[in-house]
């Protein structure tokens, strides 16, 4: 029997943490996935790290990785609720954002806290998380914002981003699965203005908004083509609206479960391994935010 690639989860023991935890083992009991809790015992320090530390220091480090683990363990098991799932916990050296990228290769996504200890609260999102939104070879779900613990009781609807480009394919097809897998309904939003394209057109008073909107309209029909088909139980509301598309985004992710995104959209360089309006929604976002590489 083939085995399904795992739901792969960071844990760190933070409150964001937990929370990745939870969201990961509904996701993966949903998928009939097996769940991978990492942690690490690198410790970074303000001194560098630490070589030549005494063996007890070691020791103590591994004992409080295996009590994270126990604690994840029983915390997935607890998220998981009347689902079956097995979980699978792994104790990693390397620091972490080098040991679940290296996981990642054989993950069917990777949930991860905002931030996790260490790490400045003030900031808007923490350096593991953003650099595995870049470097993940799956997709990453970072938990954020309005994150309801009673899952199976959760009806808001899944939102996916849509620009008409070959990066935003994978986050569609994602977003339905995701909206399948829980019984919720999709918003498939494309909002199709941005700065620069206002200060194009802000001089022309005259031009053919409306058919600019049709346009677009078309363009964003053409993009969820056939997965109604595929997902006939997933019910889909379109929205098509002259906005910028982080704003609008990270206002739909109020009354949301999660947003997908792609990793890059069609106004982004070729060069940019992370987009201006997911980059956005990653600091902005009042919900869980998933990114999907367009090579997923």
């Amino acid at each position: 029997m083939r085995i399904k690639p795992p739901v792969v989860v960071g844990y760190d023991g933070s409150v964001q943490s937990r929370q990745a935890v939870s969201w990961g083992a509904r996701d993966a009991a949903l998928r009939s996935a097996p769940l991978l809790v990492v942690t690490t015992m690198f410790t970074p320090s303000n001194y560098g790290v630490p070589i030549g530390m005494p063996a007890l220091y070691f020791d103590e480090q591994a004992a409080s990785a295996k009590r994270r683990l126990a604690d994840a363990t029983e915390l997935a098991t607890d998220a998981a609720g009347e689902h079956e799932l097995d979980v699978d916990v792994e104790l990693a050296s390397d620091p972490p954002v080098v040991a679940l990228r290296e996981i990642s290769k054989t993950a069917r996504l990777l949930a991860v806290g905002t931030r996790g200890h260490g790490e400045f609260t003030g900031g808007l999102v923490g350096s593991v998380s953003s650099s595995l939104a870049v470097h993940a070879l799956c997709p990453v779900v970072v938990l954020r914002g309005n994150f309801d613990e009673d899952q199976d009781a959760d009806t808001r609807p899944v939102v996916v981003g849509v620009d008409g480009s070959v990066h935003s394919e994978p986050a569609i097809a994602a977003a339905f699965e995701e909206a399948s897998l829980r019984g919720v309904d999709l918003v498939a939003v494309h909002a199709w203005s941005d700065v620069a394209l206002d200060v194009v057109f802000s001089k022309f008073r005259d031009a053919d908004w409306e058919a600019r909107q049709n346009t677009e309209q078309a363009l964003t029909a053409e993009s969820l083509a056939g997965y109604g088909d595929r997902y006939p139980d997933v019910r889909v509301t379109t929205i098509v609206v002259k906005d910028k598309p982080g704003k609008n985004l990270i206002d739909h992710s109020g009354r949301a479960q999660l947003i997908v995104l792609g990793r890059r959209g069609r106004g982004g360089f070729s060069g940019m391994l992370l987009g201006s309006t997911c980059r956005e929604v990653l600091h902005e976002a009042q919900c869980p935010l998933m990114i999907v590489n367009s090579h997923r």
